[in-house]
């Protein structure tokens, strides 16, 4: 074999040499790298589901008075709930089961006036202004009705969603309904939705600042506002360990009774939605409305049969009256016009009637 033929076998030989060494050098590279990114999946932490949403607060299960109700209380119907006064007919609005009505009432003979069929059963009650119409979110027909004051007539009866549970007006005369079970908010305006907002998880208790709407999320449990003019979310904070209701003071600042944190949390709207007070109040307060010419809140307390009276002037609100109620008070009413409250015994299917 000549020389040349002998460099040529060797120069083969030594690439063969290493491109073998660069092929095992790759694998070897490659058996590293797999067990560096198997290291590494090991040693990430993973993702925790969230923690479950607690469930929504409920009114406490009351126990047998141990006091008489104050002042005057008169049958209204099964399962009495909802309620609202209107100081221009005198008329207070009481909702009632089997059959599903608005019990019109007169606020100062507690004489039952009419009773206007319902497609579906309610929990609470707003008006449109004064004079009515009665806001009604008649929840398992997953509508809104609008009752005439003071004839008791049907007005409208506009679907929202699924089980709306409360209803407000704005500043700007749009009508919101809390569809407790479809997680989300409509805006009505002349008899149709025009925004359906999402972002809820079960909304409940609401009430207006002007073109402000507040929305307390009874599963989230914060508050949200809403800006009617906008049509948009503005703010959404914490709103206690398990609100449910929430009213507006003639200050601008909206009150949420938190039921399963015993207390009432107070928060301003302006310059910025935001938490400026809070009282604790045992008992599971629930019911709640407001006195805009005596400027005094009134909540029930489920717990122990009692409506207690509250100044939000003061940071925070201060306890002005308690008055021993009818069993199972879950909503209350307040004639501005007259300052004379209405309290609904659900178990009993009365109203209280009470001059504080």
């Amino acid at each position: 074999m000549s020389d040349t033929e002998l460099d040529d076998r060797r120069g083969r030989a030594g690439r063969r040499a290493t491109a073998g060494a660069v092929r095992r050098l790759r694998c070897l590279a490659a058996v590293l790298s797999g067990a560096l990114v198997l290291a590494g999946c090991a040693d990430a932490p993973v993702p925790a589901d969230p923690p479950p949403l607690p469930p929504p607060a409920e009114p406490a299960v009351s126990p047998p008075p141990a006091v008489p109700p104050a002042g005057q209380v008169v049958p209204v119907g099964a399962l009495a709930e909802g309620a609202v006064a209107d100081s221009e007919t005198g008329l207070v609005a009481v909702g009632v089961r089997d059959p599903n009505a608005l019990a019109l009432v007169d606020g100062r003979t507690g004489e039952v006036r009419t009773k206007t069929p319902l497609p579906g059963h309610l929990r609470h009650l707003q008006l449109a202004g004064p004079g009515g119409p009665v806001l009604v979110p008649a929840e398992n027909s997953d509508s809104l009705v609008t009752v005439d004051l003071p004839s008791g007539q049907v007005g409208g009866q506009v679907p929202t969603g699924v089980f709306p549970h409360d209803a407000t007006r704005s500043g700007n005369g749009l009508l919101f309904a809390a569809n407790e079970f479809g997680g989300t908010v409509a805006a009505v305006r002349d008899g149709a939705v025009v925004q359906t907002f999402t972002g809820q998880t079960q909304p409940g208790g609401l009430a207006a600042v002007g073109d402000l709407v507040g929305v307390v999320d009874v599963r989230q449990n914060d508050l949200s506002v809403y800006d009617a003019q906008r049509l948009e979310r503005i703010a959404q904070l914490p709103a206690g360990a398990g609100p449910t209701h929430v009213l507006a003071d003639r200050r601008g600042q909206y009150a949420v009774a938190d039921t399963r944190g015993d207390a009432i949390i107070v928060y301003a709207s302006a310059p910025q939605v935001r938490e400026v007070g809070r009282l604790d109040l045992p008992g599971s307060p629930y019911g709640i409305t407001y006195d805009p010419v005596r400027d005094r809140m009134w909540v029930t307390l489920t717990g122990q049969n009692e409506v207690v009276g509250l100044d939000l002037a003061t940071s925070p609100p201060t306890i002005t009256a308690r008055i021993p109620t009818v069993r199972q008070p879950n909503t209350v009413a307040v004639d501005s016009g007259t300052g004379r409250l209405f309290v609904t015994g659900t178990t009993e299917g009365v109203l209280q009637l009470i001059d504080p």
